[in-house]
This record gives C-alpha cells, structure tokens and sequence, in this order.
C-alpha cells in the first residue's frame, strides 16, 4: 500500500479515538468507538481457543473495523438508532471504502457483508461481541452514568446474538451476573 493512502486511511480511522459513545469508562469519561473496537478485538483474541473451527483473526478484523463508518456519523446508541441512520451510516462508508485501493476496498467490502448477513460462524461471534463488549463496559461504568430503561436492558441485550454458542452463552451469563451484584449493591447502599 502506498504511505499516502495508507495515512490518509488512518486519519479516517484516528476519528474513532474521539468519536464519544453512550458507554462510560470506569474512570467516569465517555469511552470512543476506538476503545470499543480495541477491547472487542481483545475479546476475539482472548477467546479464540474456544472456537477452534473459526477464524478468529478474521473475527478480530471484523471487531477493528465494524465502526468504522461512525468516523463519518459519530455514534448513535443502539436503541435510539433508526434504519434511516442504518442507511446513511453504511453509505457513507461504503463510498469511502470504494476509495481504497482496490484490493482493501473489495477484502472489508466482503467482510461488511459478512457482517450484515451474519451467516458465518465469525460473524456471529463477532456480533456476540459487539453486544456483550457493550455490556461489560456498562458493568465497569458507574451506576450514575446508567439511563433507566438500561437496568433492564444491561440484563437481556445480545442474549439473542450470544444463543447459537455454549460458550457465549455462559459469558453472557456470567456478565449478567455481575449487572445483577451491580445493581443489587445499589439497591443496598439506597435502602
């Protein structure tokens, strides 16, 4: 790759470290969709004996580049996320993905659809991933960073992306768990 396009990608890729999300780190400051991506690529990395018949460096690059669009629209939490944000956020990265040479262009065309299409076993895991890293951070916020309806929602959400795998499952349940001693610790200090 030429140094050229090689900087101008990761000028793209440098907005992600200041692009805020709704998530908080456990120091108090709002975490960057960079910091997300790192920590669920970490994940990936961290969990790949337990998926021997996946690619899990495959599922690492998935986690390092699936926010990438969010260079072009910043961050919109999950549930406040509508199709028309959907659209215009894949838009805007599939036209910038168009202008990367040629052999990148088509490799993170073809994992963008890999993701959406969430047949393979890597984009399941990775999207497993995606939602329990989501969870994980909100366990290590502080309680006063929570909106309420997330109380309910930290204990369910990626419950459905985690179901097709023994493993995800009982990480999801063992994260779940921690929300609950999180919110059972407030509900102590309140009473």
């Amino acid at each position: 790759m030429e140094p050229k396009a090689l900087l101008h990608i990761l000028a793209v890729a440098e907005r992600l470290k200041d692009a805020t999300r709704h998530c908080y780190t456990s120091d108090g400051r709002h975490e960057s969709v960079a910091e997300h991506s790192w920590m669920a690529a970490l994940m990936a990395y961290l969990m790949k004996d337990e998926f021997p018949e996946a690619d899990m460096n495959k599922v690492m690059v998935m986690c390092l580049i699936h926010d990438l669009g969010e260079a072009f629209t910043g961050d919109i939490p999950s549930f406040l996320k509508t199709e028309a944000d959907e659209q215009r956020e894949d838009a805007l990265l599939a036209q910038w993905v168009a202008t990367l040479p040629p052999t990148l262009s088509a490799e993170m065309a073809a994992l963008y659809e890999e993701m959406t299409q969430r047949q393979t076993l890597e984009a399941r895991i990775f999207k497993a991933i995606d939602g329990m890293e989501a969870v994980i951070q909100h366990n290590a916020s502080d309680l006063s960073t929570w909106i309420p309806h997330e109380y309910q929602l930290n204990l369910t959400y990626a419950d459905d992306k985690v179901s097709f795998s023994p493993y995800l499952t009982k990480l999801r349940q063992a994260i779940r768990e921690v929300t609950l001693q999180k919110l059972s610790i407030s509900d102590n200090t309140q009473s």
